[in-house]
């Protein structure tokens, strides 16, 4: 069986396991799904103190140094030998990992706002609101990554994503395909 090329993004989680699959993905999505769980909360019930805030003030705190060094390690080790050396895969890989790296900023920005390096002119309403934003520039700039990095990144490149059926067996083909959708009902 042919396996399909990899976008480095999704070869970066699929390498070293468990090891990058917990440092790049794991550990990221956690402070962002405690960020953006606490930061609900926050938001519906106005109480900018207590356990949720501390949670949320702590990931927040954590999340930009933690995603900073993330950044730096992949800069240097990753894109700089990549863009030099002519290794990117196409369009979709350099979307992938870009978005993944963009993902710096709003993280960095939340850590700034706990420290109130930024925002500090901002009223509560006005801090809780841009905290709110970049918690959700966040969330997009990683699903962004994720989707284009489990595509194929040959897709956009010269010659690539020729329609050649991608290896679905139609279900009147043979060959064990899928099974008609009126097979499927009662299931």
């Amino acid at each position: 069986m042919e396996s399909m090329p990899m976008t480095h993004y999704m070869e970066l989680l699929a390498t070293n396991q468990p090891w990058n699959l917990i440092l790049f993905m794991a550990i990221p999505v956690i402070f962002a799904e405690a960020l953006a769980i606490t930061e609900f909360f926050i938001l519906l019930t106005r109480k900018l103190d207590g356990t949720l805030r501390l949670l949320n003030r702590i990931a927040g705190l954590v999340a930009g140094p933690y995603f900073l060094v993330v950044f730096v390690y992949l800069f240097v080790t990753a894109v700089i030998p990549l863009t030099g050396g002519a290794g990117w895969r196409g369009p979709f890989d350099v979307v992938a990992v870009g978005f993944y790296l963009l993902g710096v900023v709003p993280y960095v920005g939340l850590t700034l706002l706990e420290l109130n390096v930024i925002g500090r002119k901002l009223s509560p309403e006005g801090r809780l609101r841009l905290h709110a934003v970049l918690v959700s520039v966040f969330l997009v700039v990683a699903h962004v990554a994720m989707i284009f990095g489990m595509l194929d990144p040959e897709l956009l490149a010269a010659g690539g994503g020729a329609m050649d059926g991608g290896g679905i067996v139609p279900p009147d083909a043979g060959g064990g395909g899928a099974a008609p959708m009126d097979t499927m009902k009662g299931m």
